[in-house]
């Protein structure tokens, strides 16, 4: 029997290697790979986009597949799925192959980034997987830190195409072992089915519905706020007179910031519910918001810990709150369902929010932190079940 803390040390390795070679890798890389294809950045990005669409249409079907088998295929699978993308992204040469090469890797991601590591844990653990997620994310939470050095160094070495196949063998000969071997477990059996009289099984799925549709919203809704500003925030800084050097100084202190929240999360996780931590980081972002624009550029640091721990937050909650409110039974399909209006968000979010900067400069704010207050609200609407006994 494997170790709790070898399992979670893996997978939280492995989802480290997954977020940098594809999600952190358009800043790396798109520029170089832009000028030898002679296309424009926004190519890169719009692969990338395009594969988060993907992941948001096979999020579902694959996580049907991990509440009845376990996360092992699955990962294992994604494992492949970007080795190939990654070697068809190495060897593409102009802006077909180039959609093709994310079109596989969106299959990747699909399989590969949180939601189907939270939703193997949830089988592998049950009720008692918060400690396990939040533990993951508090590895991964480093992805970008690690993804973007190593993406640079090996570009100056390697050039941008020796960079993918690089990432390709780390996912062939590191990855798909490592992950094979962690989620090679007896999986925690599913809560028996218990008779419900009709009219109370009515009663609670609709209960469930309405309770499935307000999440989704509040998933969207902060991915859109998390992944608009992680991907704009040196150029938010900008508009709001902070120099080049001091914006990417203060943005760099967003990562940092989430590592320490999901620390403090996961010491709190037995005295503070998934519900009252979802509520916590909603409303971080505004008051970030309000500091900056109150303060200004002297107040940028400040702004990206506030945020950044928020969103450190958030990404746990993605993985704890479904559990908490519906239980284990049918998690996986469900948290790939709610990641689904999420993920589109995410894909669109980066554009949006540079093109409201571009428009109107810091009064992005207004819409970034809107868009947290109405997540924020949404989760009043929300409820725990009774404790278990």
């Amino acid at each position: 029997m494997k170790s709790r803390f070898g399992i979670v040390a893996t997978l939280g390795f492995t989802q480290t290697l997954a977020w940098a070679s594809t999600y952190y890798l358009p800043a790396i890389l798109a520029v170089p790979i832009a000028r030898q294809l002679g296309l424009s950045p926004s190519w890169i990005y719009a692969g990338l986009s395009l594969g988060l669409g993907v992941s948001a249409f096979l999020g579902p079907a694959l996580g049907r597949m991990i509440d009845r088998y376990g996360g092992r295929r699955v990962i294992c699978g994604s494992n492949i799925a970007f080795t190939i993308g990654l070697l068809m992204l190495g060897a593409c040469a102009g802006p077909k192959t180039l959609l093709l090469a994310w079109l596989v890797l969106g299959v990747a991601m699909a399989a590969g980034l949180y939601e189907p590591a939270f939703a193997a844990l949830a089988r592998l653990y049950g009720h008692d997987s918060r400690g396990a997620i939040t533990g993951v994310t508090l590895i991964a939470g480093f992805a970008s830190t690690i993804g973007w050095p190593t993406s640079a160094l090996l570009e100056h070495k390697l050039g941008w195409r020796g960079t993918c196949f690089a990432w390709a063998i780390l996912h062939g000969l590191i990855g798909l072992p490592l992950n094979a071997w962690c989620l090679n477990q007896k999986l925690n059996p599913l809560p028996s089915e218990r008779f419900t009289p009709a009219g109370e099984l009515a009663d609670h799925k609709k209960s469930t519905d309405r309770s499935m549709r307000i999440l989704a919203f509040m998933f969207a809704a902060s991915g859109v706020v998390s992944i608009g500003m992680a991907t704009n925030l040196p150029r938010l800084f900008a508009v709001i007179g902070a120099s080049p050097a001091a914006g990417i100084a203060a943005a760099s202190l967003m990562g940092p910031a989430q590592v320490v929240a999901r620390i403090l999360e996961y010491s709190a996780r037995r005295r503070v519910n998934p519900l009252l931590s979802a509520k916590v980081a909603s409303a971080l972002h505004p008051v970030a918001a309000v500091v900056v624009t109150l303060a200004g550029a002297p107040a940028a640091s400040l702004f990206a810990v506030i945020h950044g721990a928020g969103n450190g937050m958030l990404t746990i909650v993605r993985g704890t709150l479904p559990l908490a409110i519906f239980g284990p039974a049918g998690y996986g399909a469900r948290i790939g369902q709610l990641s689904a209006p999420a993920r589109i968000g995410q894909a669109l979010a980066p554009f949006a929010i540079g093109l409201s900067i571009d428009a109107i400069g810091a009064a992005t704010l207004l819409i970034s932190a809107g868009l947290s207050l109405v997540a924020f609200s949404s989760l009043f609407l929300l409820a725990l079940p009774p404790p278990r006994a």
